[in-house]
């Protein structure tokens, strides 16, 4: 199963759903725990769950996305990015999506250790034209990089096409050399190339005790 519903969040992402999260809380994480542990409830998933993860989960600097900074990556911490509270109106949209994706990143790893006998892969799909994941950015950030960045990056090896991306989610869920519970993207410095381990890059991503706190957090929501 590939988990690739996401985005900005729509129109408003700070709005606030039934289930106490904001919008684009819900689409790229909330969603998702609530359907694979039915699934796993009803024991109909075998083989493997592939989240679609993003580069922004540890920064893009050269796309003007900076890393998360989690102070304590606490339970306390990980509900405050779902229900929104860990930001201001005037946060970045780009900054309050990095953070869902790496509280995403952290329960599938999560997951990855509570059920071993499915593969919990996150793979992130690059740098991608063609898609409309930045559709519901403010409009200069989206004229950037939907018109403008997807025709100048991909010169400066920044973005690849569809089939590249689409590729990675393939290789994730068919080739056993993705491991579960970790987090797959392209190395530091660039949104395309080679995919390697982000664990690698970024200590914290393996950090046990983190992983679980991003998955009881969603728990308290879902």
């Amino acid at each position: 199963m590939v988990l690739n519903a996401g985005g900005m969040g729509g129109r408003d992402p700070a709005a606030m759903t039934r289930d106490g999260v904001t919008s684009i809380f819900a689409v790229n994480v909330l969603g998702h725990a609530v359907l694979v542990d039915e699934l796993l409830e009803r024991q109909l998933l075998t083989s493997t769950v592939l989240y679609a993860g993003s580069e922004a989960a540890r920064g893009i600097p050269k796309m003007g996305i900076a890393p998360p900074v989690l102070h304590t990556s606490s339970v306390e911490e990980f509900a405050s990015i779902a229900d929104g509270s860990k930001f201001t109106p005037k946060s970045d949209p780009l900054i309050i999506y990095a953070n869902v994706k790496l509280t995403a990143v952290l329960w599938m790893a999560s997951m990855a250790r509570q059920h071993p006998h499915i593969r919990f892969v996150t793979m992130s799909p690059g740098g991608t034209t063609g898609t409309n994941g930045m559709d519901d950015l403010p409009f200069l950030k989206k004229l950037f990089f939907k018109h403008v960045g997807g025709v100048l990056m991909p010169l400066f090896g920044m973005m690849h096409g569809l089939e590249t991306g689409a590729k990675r989610y393939v290789d994730g869920l068919t080739n056993p050399k993705y491991e579960s519970g970790r987090f797959y993207a392209s190395n530091v410095g660039s949104p395309t190339g080679p995919v390697v381990d982000q664990t690698t890059i970024a200590n914290d991503l393996d950090n046990a005790t983190f992983q679980d706190n991003a998955r009881q957090a969603v728990l308290k929501f879902a």
